[in-house]
């Protein structure tokens, strides 16, 4: 098969080079691991994605998760068209700041006070200042293989011991701000609790994303999870969970609900407002007392709450309120990634879907991943084959092997039949028979 046209892609591309770092406003997006030039992206609608050169996608990206309903809901256009009439940023609160947070409290057990910020990576930093200003406390434990958006000190990776300050992953984030973030590998019990003997009484928290999702879907077990909020509890620091992909997508308590677990400050991004830029974070009343100006702890921003923002999230989460909502978009789901299950172990290919609620993961190999050192980079050779192929078929995903797939209320039983036979037979072309990890 023929690769599809990028002629005016290209173009544009070549152009934005000259206005932007490598081209983009985001590094994901220059296809660097995968084939050919980006994607331009000239509308969506429904589950569906047109570029500039006119060809159609089924889109599993849905703007990296928080497009629930898939693109252009009559809901959220018509919210936003009757905010942005009104105004678009007034910096004063609205009614529609209430609205939402009453939809998200009168509905989520897990918080009982908000803020509204303007970003995931927002919400993680200004999460991670309130559990230091609550705790008094300085360091941080994170996870190797969780991303928390591009916050100095979580921007780190493990060093060469089992637990370790963080070695910087960016340039531009000074060393001692990695000196007080301890990294640890995920689903190792030991790990945690040598950083606990290493550093008593200074971790003021563990965090970790909702499900880990951001490189592989690193699904941990409930009793791993119990262990964390056990051991947090014990020892006087707050979890924190980092739910910007999972919040509102795997169920409108998250992750926190699928593991049964309180965390004490739980962070949102983009699905709250129906895809604007927009995040939150949340705790129980007593820790968001500390938050400014009620507390000590500052956070403040000019867009916070911002009207179109909260008009457009009001659109999409009173649509996920709708009974059944999650648990038929969840069926689907794992209905769609069985299905490529059963084809690949009846080819014998080397190929697991993981999925969880709508979310689900291609990874070349026969065993179970659920730390990043268990996935091997050579096995993004077969993911770039097969974005390729499926490029070339009309189907969407995000342009790395690291990234999950999403699917939304607009996915339809046709549209998924019709991606499934196009994974089917971009796997006859690439044959993944060899097994990594």
């Amino acid at each position: 098969m023929n690769d599809i046209s990028r002629t005016r892609s290209a173009e544009l591309y070549e152009k934005a080079q000259k206005y932007f770092p490598g081209g983009v406003n985001s590094p994901v997006r220059a296809f660097k691991s995968v084939y050919g030039t980006p994607l331009f992206i000239e509308r969506g609608d429904g589950c569906f994605l047109w570029d500039a050169d006119g060809n159609k996608f089924i889109d599993f990206c849905c703007s990296w998760g928080p497009l629930i309903l898939g693109h252009n809901h009559a809901a959220i256009r018509e919210n936003v068209i009757d905010a942005v009439a009104r105004g678009m940023s007034f910096g004063a609160p609205t009614v529609l700041e209430n609205e939402l947070a009453g939809l998200i409290l009168n509905n989520n057990r897990m918080i009982e006070k908000i803020r509204f910020v303007s970003s995931g990576t927002e919400a993680v930093m200004s999460a991670l200042r309130l559990a230091r200003g609550y705790t008094k406390r300085d360091k941080i434990l994170k996870f190797e293989g969780c991303y928390h958006g591009h916050v100095d000190s979580m921007l780190v990776k493990a060093g060469s011991g089992l637990v370790t300050f963080g070695e910087t992953s960016s340039a531009g984030v000074p060393k001692s701000f990695a000196d007080e973030t301890i990294v640890v590998p995920l689903n190792d019990r030991k790990a945690v609790e040598e950083a606990y003997r290493q550093f008593p009484g200074q971790i003021a928290a563990v965090i970790i994303e909702g499900v880990p999702a951001n490189n592989g879907l690193l699904i941990q077990d409930k009793e791993y999870i119990g262990f964390l909020r056990e051991i947090t509890s014990t020892n006087k620091s707050l979890l924190i969970f980092d739910e910007v992909i999972t919040g509102f997508r795997l169920g409108f308590e998250g992750a926190a609900k699928y593991y049964e677990i309180r965390p004490d400050i739980i962070t949102y991004g983009k699905i709250i407002g129906g895809g604007m830029p927009v995040g939150a974070y949340g705790a129980s009343a007593e820790i968001m007392s500390r938050i400014s100006p009620e507390g000590a702890v500052y956070q403040a921003g000019t867009l916070s709450g911002n009207p179109v923002a909260m008009a457009a999230g009001i659109g999409q989460l009173t649509e996920l309120l709708r009974p059944g909502f999650y648990e038929e978009l969840n069926r689907k789901t794992e209905a769609f990634a069985q299905s490529i299950r059963d084809f690949a172990a009846s080819r014998n290919y080397k190929l697991k879907v993981f999925s969880i609620g709508s979310i689900f993961w291609f990874a070349f190999t026969g065993k179970n991943i659920q730390k990043a050192e268990d996935i091997d980079v050579l096995s993004m050779e077969q993911f770039k084959m097969l974005h390729r192929e499926l490029l070339n078929r009309g189907i969407y995903l995000g342009p790395s092997g690291y990234e999950v797939g999403f699917i939304s209320a607009a996915h339809t039983k046709e549209e998924l039949e019709t991606a499934k036979r196009a994974i089917f037979d971009s796997l006859d072309i690439i044959k993944p028979t060899i097994s990594y990890a």
